[in-house]
This record gives C-alpha cells, sequence and structure tokens, in this order.
C-alpha cells in the first residue's frame, strides 16, 4: 500500500462502480441522497479528501462487502494500490465442491441430461428438475455432481441456497432465499423490495437475460420453491427434495428424477474407492458391508471413513463388529426403511471415536441453531475452542458434520436426531453452560454495538469470540440469530427463566433494527418466564421492551396495557431510570395516535427522571423525543434546542444511532424553518450512520427526510426515490406512520411530475394510514383530495 494521488483515485474508483451498475451520475446521486455537482466532483478528483459519511453512502450504493468496502474506504481515505482500481461484475458461483469418491447415478446423470437437451427445444419454458428420494439418499451429491457438470453452460452464474425443509430449525422463508439471491446478483441492499412477491418479481427481471443455474436444495414443500423460479427460459433450476412435490409438477412443470438406494454394484464400487486396496482383497466382506448399510450413501460413507481410519483391522473383522451392533439395536433397525441403518452405522463408527469426540457428537445435538462455531461448541463441551474446532474437524472428516461456511460447520437431520437420543440425561450441566455463554457473548456484542446500552451479565464458564469490532459483533448476532431466538423461548419454560430475561433487555436494540415479529415473540417469553417466577424487575424490563415492540409492530393497545404496567412496576421499585424508559415509550405511543400534548408531558416526566437518576444516555433519549412532539406541535425553537442537546449528549456517551436520530429530527426543524440545505445535509449524515447500523427505521426517517428536502429543491425525480425507499424501509419494519409519510411525499412528487392518477393513489394511501393512526394529517390531506364546487 502507497500514498497516491488520492482524489483522482478514488474518483475513477467511483466511476467504475457507477458504471459497472449502469448508472448515470444523476441517478447514483440519487440513491446516495446526493447531489448530482457531488458525483461530477468526486470522479474528476476536484474533492481532495470526501466526507466518511459520503464514502460510507456510495459503498452501501454499491452493494460492497468484505475487501471490497475495506479497499473502497482505504481509497477515500486517501490510500489505495499502486495498480489503482478495477472493477468487474460480479457472476454469483455459490455451487457447493463436487462430492469426493461420486460413485454411480448413471441413469439419473443422463436422465437430467435428456431433460436439459428436451427443455432446449423448448425455449418459452423454465427447465424445473425435482431430485426426490428417502432421506440419506445421496439428492444432494447427485445434483451438487450434475450442477458441476453443467455449470459452463450457464456463464451468468450459479445460485445455491440450503432451505433447510426438514432441520430441526426453521426452514429458510422464500423471502430471505430472495435477499440472498438479489444481493448475490448485484441488486444493493437498499434496493431489495420488501413485499415477497416484489422481490420474486425483481428476481425474474435479474435472471430474464440471464444464463443461471439455480440450486435448491433440502426443499420441503411447493409453497417454498415457487417464489423463487424464474420466469424465463435463460435460466434452470434443480431441486432436491424428500417430497415428490406433485403441485410443482402438475402447475409449474417441473420434471421428477427419482434417487433410490445404491445399486449393489454402485455401492461395493463406493466401498472400494473410500476404503482402498483392502476392500479390493474382501470382495465378500465389502458385499456384506453394503447390505449392512441399506446402500444407503450416507451410511456407507460414515462407515467407510471408520473402516480406513483401522487401518491394521482385518476387514472381515470389522464387518463383524457392525453386524453385532446391528443385532443389537435391531429394535432401531427394523422395518423397510433404509434409514434404519443409520443408527447402527453411527453407533459403530461413534464407538470408535476418540471418547471426547463422541461426547462432542452427541452434545451436539442440543444446540438449536442451524449450525455452529467452535466457541459454541466449546460452551457444550466445556472445552476451549481451538480444541472444539480441531475435534470439529476430526467429526468433518468422519461425515458427522459439514462445512456451512468459514468457521461454522452444520450436521444433517438424520445426524441431529440421532445425537440427541444418545446424549446424555439429564444434560443440564452443559445446556447452562451454552445458554450462559450465548447470554455473555450476546451482551459483549451489544456493548460493541451499543456501547451507552451496557449492562452486565453474569460471565460465561467458556470464552466468547473477540467482538469488539462493530462489524464482528453485528456477523456475530446476525449469524446466531436463529439460535438466541430460539434459546430464549427454551430457557423462558426449561428452568433458566433468568437467561431469557436477560437476553430480552441485551437484544432488546438490536431486535428493534429489524423484524417486530422476533422482538415481540423474544420479550413476550421473557415476560412469561419473569411471571412464572415472581420477578417484578424482570417483569417491568421485559413490558417495557415488549409495549415497544408491539407499537412497532402497530398495535398500541396492547402496547399501552404493557407499558402502564412497566411504569407503576419501576415507581413501586423505586427505579427511576426504568419508570423514564417506560415514559419514553408511553409518550411514543401516544405522539403516534397525535396526542402531542400528553407526549410531552411524559418525554418532560422521563426527562426530571433520568436527570434524578444521573442517566446520560436516557435524558439524551428523553431531549430527543420532546425536541421531536414540540416540533410538531409548532414549537419549533424549543424543538432544535432540545435536538441540539441530545445530539451533544448522545456524541458524549458515544451513541452512533443517537446521534442519527438526533441529526435526523433536527433536519426536520431545520426543514419547517426554511433552511432546506442544511436540512438536507442532516438528512444525509443520519442516513449513513443508520445504514452503517443497518436501523431500518431509522433509514425510513432520513429517507423520508431527503425526499421532503429534494422536492422542496425543485427535484421531484430524487423525492420519488427517496420515498420510495423510504416506503420499503418502513413497510419491512411496520412502521405505519413513516408509510404514511413516504405515501404523503410520492403523491406529491407525482404531483409536480404531473401524474395527478399515480399520486391520487398515493395520497388516498396516506389518507387511509393517518386515518388508521388517528393522525391530523388525514384530514388536512383529505381536504386536498376533496373537488371544489364548480365556481368557487
Amino acid at each position: 500500500m502507497v500514498e497516491v494521488d488520492g482524489s483522482k483515485a478514488f474518483g475513477a474508483l467511483v466511476r467504475a462502480h457507477r458504471r459497472r451498475l449502469g448508472l448515470t451520475q444523476e441517478e447514483l446521486a440519487t440513491k446516495a441522497g446526493l447531489s448530482t455537482r457531488s458525483i461530477v466532483k468526486l470522479e474528476s478528483g476536484r474533492v481532495a479528501v470526501p466526507r466518511p459519511p459520503t464514502v460510507r453512502l456510495l459503498a452501501l450504493v454499491f452493494g460492497l462487502t468484505g475487501a471490497d468496502a475495506e479497499e473502497f474506504h482505504r481509497c477515500g481515505a486517501g490510500v489505495t494500490t499502486e495498480s489503482g482500481p478495477a472493477v468487474a461484475g460480479r457472476v454469483p458461483a455459490q455451487l457447493p465442491p463436487d462430492v469426493s469418491a461420486f460413485t454411480g447415478r448413471g441413469a439419473q446423470l443422463a436422465e437430467l441430461d435428456a431433460m436439459a437437451a428436451a427443455a432446449a427445444d423448448q425455449p418459452t419454458a423454465v427447465f424445473v428438475a425435482v431430485v426426490t428420494g428417502p432421506a440419506g439418499v445421496g439428492k444432494t451429491a447427485l445434483a451438487v455432481r450434475w450442477a458441476h457438470h453443467v455449470r459452463d453452460r450457464f456463464p451468468g452464474g450459479q445460485l445455491h441456497v440450503n432451505l433447510r425443509g426438514y432441520d430441526p430449525a426453521r426452514p429458510m422463508t422464500a423471502a430471505d432465499v430472495l435477499t440472498r439471491f438479489l444481493t448475490a446478483l448485484g441488486v444493493p441492499a437498499q434496493d431489495v423490495p420488501v413485499d415477497v412477491d416484489d422481490r420474486a418479481a425483481r428476481f425474474r427481471t435479474e435472471l430474464a437475460d440471464r444464463r443461471v443455474l439455480v440450486l435448491l436444495d433440502n426443499a420441503a414443500s411447493t409453497e417454498q420453491v415457487r417464489p423463487l423460479l424464474p420466469g424465463t427460459a435463460s435460466s434452470t433450476v434443480l431441486v432436491t427434495s424428500r417430497d415428490t412435490l406433485p403441485g410443482l409438477v402438475a402447475v409449474d412443470g417441473a420434471q421428477r428424477v427419482e434417487v433410490d438406494l445404491l445399486s449393489p454394484g454402485d455401492a461395493h464400487a463406493l466401498l472400494r474407492r473410500l476404503i482402498g486396496p483392502r476392500a479390493r482383497s474382501a470382495p465378500g466382506a465389502v458385499a456384506t458391508l453394503a447390505e449392512q448399510c441399506a446402500r444407503l450413501p450416507l451410511a456407507l460413507r460414515v462407515a467407510a471413513e471408520l473402516i480406513a481410519a483401522r487401518p491394521d483391522a482385518a476387514l472381515d473383522d470389522l464387518v463383524d463388529e457392525l453386524c453385532d451392533q446391528r443385532r443389537r439395536l435391531a429394535a432401531l433397525a427394523a422395518g423397510e426403511d433404509p434409514r434404519a441403518s443409520v443408527p447402527a452405522v453411527l453407533s459403530w463408527s461413534i464407538q470408535h471415536l476418540p471418547p471426547g469426540a463422541a461426547r462432542t457428537f452427541c452434545l451436539l445435538g442440543l444446540h438449536p441453531g442451524p449450525d455452529f462455531d467452535a466457541h459454541a461448541v466449546a460452551s457444550l463441551t466445556g472445552d476451549g475452542p481451538v480444541e472444539a474446532r480441531g475435534t470439529l474437524e476430526l467429526l468433518a472428516r468422519a461425515h458427522l458434520v459439514h462445512r456451512t461456511g468459514p468457521g461454522r460447520f452444520g450436521m444433517h437431520d438424520l445426524l441431529r436426531a440421532y445425537a440427541v437420543e444418545r446424549v446424555e440425561r439429564p444434560a443440564n450441566g452443559p445446556r447452562e453452560r451454552m445458554f450462559d455463554y450465548y447470554r455473555a457473548t450476546a451482551a459483549a456484542a451489544r456493548d460493541a454495538l451499543f456501547p451507552a446500552d451496557h449492562r452486565p451479565v453474569p460471565a460465561a464458564a467458556t470464552p466468547s469470540p473477540d467482538l469488539t469490532d462493530r462489524a464482528a459483533a453485528r456477523a456475530w448476532l446476525d449469524a446466531e440469530r436463529a439460535a438466541l431466538l430460539a434459546i430464549v423461548a427454551e430457557t423462558a419454560t426449561g428452568g433458566w427463566p433468568a437467561h431469557a430475561v436477560h437476553l430480552s433487555w441485551t437484544l432488546v436494540r438490536y431486535l428493534a433494527a429489524g423484524q417486530p415479529s422476533d422482538a415481540v415473540a423474544v420479550h413476550g417469553h421473557a415476560l412469561d418466564a419473569a411471571l412464572a417466577t415472581g420477578d417484578p424487575v424482570g417483569e417491568a424490563e421485559t413490558r417495557t421492551a415488549l409495549g415497544a415492540a408491539l407499537l412497532r409492530h402497530g398495535r398500541p393497545t396492547p402496547a399501552a396495557v404493557h407499558l402502564e404496567r412497566a411504569t407503576a412496576l419501576f415507581a413501586e421499585l423505586g427505579d427511576p431510570a426504568g419508570e423514564a424508559r417506560a415514559a419514553i415509550n408511553h409518550g411514543l405511543l401516544d405522539a403516534g395516535l397525535s396526542r402531542l400534548a400528553p407526549a410531552a408531558g411524559r418525554f418532560e416526566h422521563a426527562l426530571r427522571l433520568f436527570r434524578q437518576a444521573g442517566d446520560r444516555i436516557g435524558e439524551a433519549r428523553a431531549l430527543n423525543a420532546l425536541g421531536l412532539v414540540e416540533e410538531r406541535l409548532g414549537d419549533h425553537g424549543p424543538a432544535e434546542e432540545h435536538q441540539r442537546q441530545a445530539l451533544l449528549a448522545y456524541e458524549e456517551v458515544g451513541s452512533p444511532m443517537g446521534v442519527a436520530a438526533a441529526l435526523t429530527d433536527l433536519g426536520i426543524v431545520a426543514h419547517r424553518l426554511g433552511r432546506t440545505e442544511e436540512a438536507a445535509e442532516h438528512h444525509r449524515q443520519a442516513l449513513a450512520l443508520f445504514l452503517d447500523g443497518r436501523d431500518r427505521l431509522g433509514e425510513a426517517w432520513a429517507r423520508n427526510g431527503l425526499g421532503e428536502a429534494a422536492l422542496t429543491l425543485g427535484d421531484p425525480a430524487a423525492a420519488l426515490t427517496h420515498h420510495t425507499a423510504a416506503l420499503a424501509a418502513a413497510t419491512v419494519t411496520d412502521a405505519r406512520d413513516q408509510q404514511a409519510r413516504a405515501h404523503l411525499g410520492l403523491g406529491d412528487a407525482q404531483e409536480a411530475l404531473h401524474d395527478p392518477a399515480r399520486a391520487r393513489t398515493h395520497h388516498e394511501q396516506a389518507v387511509t394510514l393517518f386515518t388508521d393512526l388517528g393522525m391530523p394529517e388525514a384530514d388536512t390531506l383529505r381536504a386536498r383530495l376533496t373537488p371544489r364546487p364548480p365556481g368557487r
């Protein structure tokens, strides 16, 4: 790395990324909330050092992650490589590695080839193939093998996802998959539509002119697959499922490829390839072993790995061991189901693992998430992360776990079910260590993302990863989200209620920036735990969090019940800061229902309580909320003063999301006072912070502010773009007030663009939302839409 002419290098990099996305300078300016003049100056190298918020906004618009994002930020700071920027269009290549020692399935591969060739003669129909068969029979291996065989036919790339249709964890939803696929295809995160149908439509649009192979592994139902189908014949879809998916065949024209047990010859060949020379010299033992494993590839691979790991034992003796094991497990292995061979093979295999590895395998069945890392495994076993990582590598070599990503592993659902059956009971010790670990690590992640919200939790017996970096903390929470939700539910009813309560208030800010339904579920479970154990402090905390989540979910009536009870409990407990937090949320509820005077009273009361408690971050939030309601009351002078005080307090305690909130509200006040350029700058700075913190609700506020400023400055096209993005963010967070504000802005922008039909549609949607919320804007807008009598 060397210092070069940073302004020109960064300008060239911005231009290259813009052209990669096919954007004009005006379109890039609109998406980033910047002026076209700023983009021109950046690309021409006339800006010596770009402002960090500008660099962050551009990186987000370009959809940069990982090394690309790091290089972009370094270049923006004036440091780059001597060779300069080089940006190429991304082509997704997501296929898993081809399966080693793949054997047989020639007929099925030929069948897929023939189907694909026939489909090529019908250029208007999408080719969809469903590989179906029982668990462990090798459906995924077949699909991956064929996908690698034909990948060169798809220069547009290959997409892959494990839909987890039969995993104990929650299956992947079409909405989640579409977000992943659109991101992989180069769609910036903020341009991914909110509605599932709209995402599916955008996905079909992105694939319309590309030849892409889509591999959907482990599907449970037609409904899980259908939104993921392309709309044109240029792409091909390969699905694996235990189900025959008759709806996909009947309605969508999918063609089915049946996969059964390996033939005797192929099963013998697979064992010879996996075991080596000993198998070639003992054909009888190989034939017996193949039948003992029911010719099921999963069982064959596990058994072969064990045999290969014991090179000094005679193959006949090892096969006799498995025969004895099968007889001992005859009750488990009864019937015709080919999966019946798995318990016997696994039991035999696990007996020959090192004791620690065998114990780890069984304990992994207790982990509630779809995958795990070494630190999570160490919390179950009580070992160190290094030892746990080594054990995971050993289990991966034995085909008892599989890699899901860098440093992360998962288990086939058959193996997980077997592990749960074998774990020593009671397993309270390992489970409690795991719950302790997740509680402590979630708190560490919270402290990195929201340092002003620090609250101590009991330490865990096993170490956490280093989450002092904000990006690492966010990545850990995102990766472990499913596990954390499951742990709150499990601890609430399974004997660890304090963990549920602690996780509730630890995750409150993280969950507030995402789906409200997750927050309602977490805080609801925690409240049940607090009530069941007679914990008044926990009850007050969780009612406050649940009330706020219900308010974001658009359910003000039950929210008010919880917030009133929380306020009373905190007062009884003599906790002024807790009472103030409940009062803040109740004031937000009042403000959302346009009860502005009562809201202001609650915020002023909260401000006094926070100052009494010496809670500086709470004081900042009360000032922020008070300033916002004063602005709506038309008291712009006090509103601006309170927002500036809030901004200083947020900066003092180091709360970037608080700073963003105060900037947004200062932007609103500046706009009302006619200082539109200043307002737009406040909103731009706020948007960069909200995007960096992945706060979709804050994003909706900032983008609506930018849209209103753009319209006032005479740029209705930019206003249209900002309000459209605001509507998307507000919809995903169920922020109905910001949805209404976005529709109002969209209607006003369409009016300015001389499209009265679309303007009226948005205005009518805004009226409906404002009316439902009881906000006075409904009457004002309704009056605008009412035609005046002739002659008046």
